[in-house]
């Protein structure tokens, strides 16, 4: 039998609101690096006939001058777009206890919110088509994240 590789995708889009402010700290390459609580809602029509919400967290990393401006501008409460991949990591606790998390790799955030939107210089825009803009700088390395 052939070997028949399957098509990979890994791609997330989601809308929510920050559920805590971000917090930036800095690897040992003293790259920026944020991350951001958010929580996603989905609206759905139950068996019974009555609308529910579901509430989804999940955990954003934005790295270099994209994680600079999200701490800035954004706090608790801020509406964002966000665009990336997620990823698995795991870690041992100083007590010797095993963890593990999946989060969102952010590719590009976008502020939902007018108040939160920063004057962005045109050389760090990127335009990729989908006709959603974020700050240049898409490469990261979970391996170095501080947290």
């Amino acid at each position: 039998m052939a070997d028949i590789r399957l098509p990979e995708l890994n791609k997330v889009i989601l809308t929510g609101r920050l559920t805590r402010d971000p917090e930036l700290r800095r690897t040992a390459a003293d790259r920026a690096v944020t991350r951001m609580g958010t929580a996603t809602n989905r609206r759905y029509k139950a068996r019974d006939g009555e609308w529910k919400e579901m509430t989804t967290f999940v955990n954003v990393v934005v790295w270099g001058r994209q994680a600079e401006t999200c701490a800035e501008y954004l706090r608790k409460g801020s509406a964002v777009f966000v665009e990336g991949w997620l990823n698995s990591r795991s870690w041992e606790t100083q007590d010797g206890q095993k963890r593990n998390t999946i989060e969102v790799q952010a590719d590009r955030v976008q502020f939902l919110d007018r108040f939160a939107r920063p004057e962005v210089p045109e050389d760090e825009f990127v335009e990729t088509g989908g006709g959603v803009g974020g700050l240049a700088d898409r490469d990261s390395d979970s391996d170095d994240v501080p947290f």
